[in-house]
C-alpha cells in the first residue's frame, strides 16, 4: 500500500510518497540533512540566498555547488532551484535504501523514482486548464524531475505572467531552476527563451489562462480528477490519488 506523508520543516511543505514507513524516515532525514547544508552555507555566503542572478561558487558541499551549476545553465539566482534540491535530496536518500519508489512533491517542484505509471496533475491557479489535466509518468528507475513555477500563484516572485511553466528533466535541480527563468521571460507572443533551452530539459509546458504552450517531449497528457487537497501548501502540482 503507498503511503502519503506530509511533512514540514520552516520553510519546505512537503508531500512524500513510498510504499514502506522506512523509506519515508529515509526521505525526511535527506530533506532535512539538505536543508541544514544550505542553510550553514547561506551563513557563511547569504549573497547566495538573496542574488537573482547566478553566483560563482568556489567551496562548498555538494547540494550547494550543483545549485549553482543549475542556476548558472538557466540564468538565475541560486535558491531557484532549492526545492528541487531538496526534493532530489530526499529521493536519493530513499533510493540509497533500496527503495525502487519515492515522491517527493515540494510545493509542486517534483522529484521522483517510481516502479510503476504515476499521474502528476497540473495545477495553474485560476486557469480553466488547472485540475482538469494529467502527465502520465512511465516507471523511471532513475532520479526525475517535474518541476514548475508560476507568476499568479504562490509566494516567490517572478517576473514573468504565466500560470504555470512545468518542466520535465532527469535532473530536479535544473528542472527547477529552469521553471523559473522560462516563467520570468515566456509570453504567448515571445517564445525566444525556449531556443537556448538545455539539451538535459526534455520538455516543457506553459500555462497562460485557456492557452498553453508545449516545447520538446512532454509525458501523455491525462484527464485528471481534481482534488486539491492533494496540493501540497503553496504547490504548483501534485500527485494524483490514484497511482495506476
Amino acid at each position: 500500500m503507498t503511503l502519503r506523508h506530509h511533512f514540514e520543516l520552516r520553510e519546505t511543505i512537503a508531500t512524500i510518497l513510498a510504499d514502506d514507513q522506512s523509506v519515508i524516515d529515509a526521505a525526511c532525514e535527506g530533506i532535512r540533512s539538505a536543508r541544514h547544508e544550505i542553510e550553514r552555507y547561506i551563513l557563511f555566503d547569504p549573497f547566495f540566498e538573496m542574488s537573482y542572478e547566478p553566483v560563482v561558487v568556489k567551496e562548498g558541499p555538494d547540494i550547494i555547488q550543483k545549485m549553482a551549476d543549475a542556476a548558472e545553465i538557466a540564468g538565475v539566482g541560486p535558491m531557484a532551484a532549492v526545492a528541487g534540491a531538496v526534493a532530489c535530496a530526499g529521493v536519493r536518500a530513499a533510493h540509497n535504501t533500496g527503495a525502487s519508489f519515492c515522491i517527493i512533491d515540494n510545493g509542486g517542484d517534483i522529484a521522483m523514482i517510481t516502479d510503476r505509471p504515476v499521474h502528476v496533475g497540473l495545477y495553474a491557479g485560476r486557469s480553466p486548464l488547472s485540475g482538469r489535466y494529467a502527465f502520465c509518468i512511465p516507471p523511471k528507475e532513475d532520479m526525475y524531475g517535474i518541476c514548475t513555477s508560476s507568476a499568479t500563484v504562490g509566494h516567490s516572485f517572478s517576473f514573468g505572467t504565466a500560470d504555470s511553466v512545468t518542466v520535465f528533466s532527469p535532473d530536479p535541480i535544473l528542472a527547477d531552476a529552469t521553471a523559473t527563468a522560462i516563467c520570468n521571460a515566456l509570453t504567448i507572443t515571445d517564445q525566444s527563451c525556449l531556443e537556448q533551452i538545455n539539451p538535459i530539459i526534455e520538455g516543457i509546458f506553459a500555462v497562460f489562462g485557456e492557452q498553453s504552450i508545449i516545447w520538446g517531449d512532454i509525458p501523455t497528457i491525462v484527464r485528471a480528477e481534481s482534488r486539491e487537497e492533494l496540493i501540497t501548501a503553496g504547490g504548483l502540482g501534485f500527485i494524483s490519488g490514484s497511482l495506476i
